[in-house]
């Protein structure tokens, strides 16, 4: 009896650590998911502003950034004309969205077994940090004023990225300062 009740404890047991073993494999698995997503979102994030660094240089957006060129870029066709006004201050925070609720999205790309979408929104412009307005220095400041890169231009870049083999998402969003004088974008938030 002795014998049966200590093989009944050691099966109990060994069926205790196959499902611990089994459920660390499974949470395993759903982080290199949520890991993955992520990185697929961050992906859109810097083509992103990419795209509005480029349409800020060149005056609109290049056609190597939309869906009908050879290769496909990540700007749908349909929106191409949208985004093109949202970067370049002709419409501010337009109703399209990242997550599918509103309209095309600003971007739409593939990556590995991941599709991803992107909003941009420009938000606002300020003066420059030490190009404003300074004591005694006159009307514009030395330095400051649109012609002497003294603007920066606020942009929310929000990206989702969605797994096509399971319900894995990812949500990613970022605010960048951005100038017309050729510099980089640079992260805010």
């Amino acid at each position: 009896m002795t014998v049966l009740f200590l093989m009944l404890i050691m099966t109990v047991l060994g069926l205790a650590a196959v499902t611990v073993s089994g459920l660390e494999n499974n949470m395993a698995g759903l982080t290199r998911n949520t890991e993955t997503a992520a990185i697929a979102a961050e992906s859109c994030i810097g083509t992103a502003v990419n795209i509005i660094q480029q349409t800020i240089d060149q005056g609109s957006l290049p056609a190597t950034f939309l869906s009908d060129a050879t290769p496909a870029g990540p700007v749908p066709q349909l929106n191409s004309v949208t985004l093109n006004q949202e970067i370049l201050g002709q419409s501010d925070n337009n109703l399209d969205a990242a997550d599918g609720t509103g309209a095309v999205p600003n971007l739409v790309m593939s990556v590995n077994s991941y599709t991803v979408n992107g909003d941009l929104d420009r938000l606002y412009t300020k003066a420059r940090a030490g190009t404003a307005m300074q004591m005694f220095g006159g009307y514009d400041g030395p330095g400051s004023g649109s012609a002497a890169g003294g603007i920066d231009i606020l942009y929310r870049i929000n990206c989702v990225a969605k797994s096509s083999l399971g319900s894995t998402k990812s949500r990613v969003t970022a605010v960048y300062s951005c100038t017309s004088t050729g510099e980089s974008c640079q992260k805010k938030i």
